[in-house]
């Protein structure tokens, strides 16, 4: 079986990679139970310290849109280049609600 493959830097996502769950919109913003996908960590990490919960909720809840975000296609450009499994600490704090 082939592994899955993050929607957001289109590399696969062995089952050693670091990898959670994304809710597209924020379990804090009426987004429980809604659409979920699988990412890898730095992928999910970035979103996160990217975005405030209200901006995920608001204008983000897809992963087109997150993509259309310079500061996420420039992410993406960088990591895409990086084998599947690769994980670092991403820089700055996570965004409030």
């Amino acid at each position: 079986m082939d592994d899955p493959i993050c929607p957001l830097c289109d590399r696969p996502i062995p089952p050693q990679a670091k990898q959670s769950l994304h809710h597209l919109v924020p379990k804090l913003k009426s987004g429980k139970g809604g659409p979920v996908v699988l990412l890898h960590q730095i992928c999910h990490s970035k979103i996160h310290a990217t975005f405030s919960e209200t901006e995920l909720a608001r204008e983000y809840k897809t992963v087109e849109a997150l993509l259309m975000d310079a500061r996420i296609a420039k992410f993406v450009k960088w990591v895409s280049k990086r084998p599947p499994t690769f994980h670092s600490k991403t820089p700055g704090l996570r965004r409030k609600q």
